[in-house]
């Protein structure tokens, strides 16, 4: 890592940040070769067996671990992914996962059983779902409670709250949802070589809405940088929407012109189609991206009109062992930064679960 280092109590990088997640979107899509695996008969066929094997001993998914399913030879490639995700690019796309012939419980079960061998499954909402389903659900965009996945709105680079999150696609839309990924690096890079009093202003704390997920004795809104430099690192952390709907409880700290303006330049550059690129995922494509290093986003959707073709995906978040330490401040959002333990929505009474449906 080639990074030029702050002056002792400064929490921002004196320069750029020169790191290989530091990538720009049209190199990416140029090289799919770097991060798109497609998965042979051989791979498949270990992972079917495993998660064969597990449900022939359980039904309780959410209790998968790796050594409960084993992957002796596909299982090294994931140690290599884990390192991507830490080092490298920061993302990776799994291809070839026959999941139209599947079950859900046994697409979630491979699913939930691959990201045992990356990390520990986090809850991702109030009711301790670890397993995600990605759809739209009818919910309001314009609800300030409403978790904009759950809609067929387009959504805005953003970051989730666990080191990794994980989408296996099940069925595409008709048209659009379209997945796009931003290095956080490159934008912070570009800021400082233009705007550096901007990009400074992004690595003091901001209120961002929990939207309805608070945990007790919390407030409704968190506060932490959208740009974290911590042990050498650079960490984001980022929800647009959830920034400006936090500004409607009265005691959140404003917004000040000059945070607006640096925010609209982050969002324009996340938005440049030189920095991100978009992929359009197929069924059976799992896709691992850590949220330390890039943003993700997606398209606007148009869905089928029958029911049984509608866009989903299952998600996963999780935390790694061997990730880098995170600032305290963290801990607003993530409860504990403890590596390996961290992150998610927990709230009380949260019971950690696997919905199928």
């Amino acid at each position: 890592m080639n990074v030029v280092s702050a002056p002792s109590g400064i929490n921002r990088p004196r320069g750029r940040v020169e790191v290989a997640s530091a990538w720009r979107g049209a190199e990416m899509k140029a090289n799919p070769d770097g991060w798109l695996i497609s998965l042979g008969a051989s791979d498949i066929a270990e992972l079917e067996t495993a998660a064969e094997s597990y449900l022939g001993r359980s039904k309780k998914i959410a209790d998968i671990t790796k050594d409960s399913f084993p992957l002796p030879h596909f299982g090294a490639h994931l140690d290599d992914l884990r390192r991507k995700l830490l080092v490298g690019l920061g993302f990776e796309v799994i291809r070839g996962l026959p999941v139209a012939k599947y079950s859900q419980e046994f697409a979630a079960t491979i699913f939930c059983g691959v990201g045992a061998h990356l990390g520990s499954a986090r809850s991702q909402n109030a009711a301790g779902h670890i397993l995600g389903h990605v759809r739209d659900t009818g919910a309001d965009a314009r609800d300030p409670n409403t978790r904009i996945y759950q809609t067929s709105e387009r959504q805005t680079f953003h970051t989730d709250s666990s080191d990794v999150v994980g989408l296996l696609c099940i069925r595409e839309a008709m048209e659009g949802g379209e997945s796009l990924l931003v290095s956080t690096s490159t934008i912070y890079n570009e800021m400082f070589d233009r705007r550096p009093d901007l990009a400074a202003l992004l690595f003091e704390p901001i209120a961002t809405d929990r939207r309805g997920e608070v945990p007790e004795n919390e407030k409704p809104y968190l506060q932490i940088p959208v740009l974290n430099w911590h042990a050498g690192f650079l960490t984001g952390f980022y929800q647009r929407q959830y920034i400006d709907s936090a500004q409607r409880f009265a005691d959140a700290p404003r917004l000040t012109p000059a945070h607006i303006e640096a925010l609209d330049l982050f969002d324009a550059l996340a938005n440049d189609p030189d920095l991100h690129f978009g992929m359009r995922l197929q069924p059976g494509d799992m896709q691992f991206v850590y949220n330390h290093a890039l943003l993700h986003d997606r398209t606007g959707f148009r869905d089928w009109p029958d029911a049984g073709r509608k866009r989903h995906l299952l998600r996963l978040w999780l935390s790694m062992e061997g990730d880098r330490p995170l600032p305290d401040c963290f801990r607003e959002r993530y409860g504990s930064i403890e590596i390996g333990n961290r992150g998610g929505i927990i709230t009380k009474g949260t019971s950690l679960n696997v919905p199928l449906d």
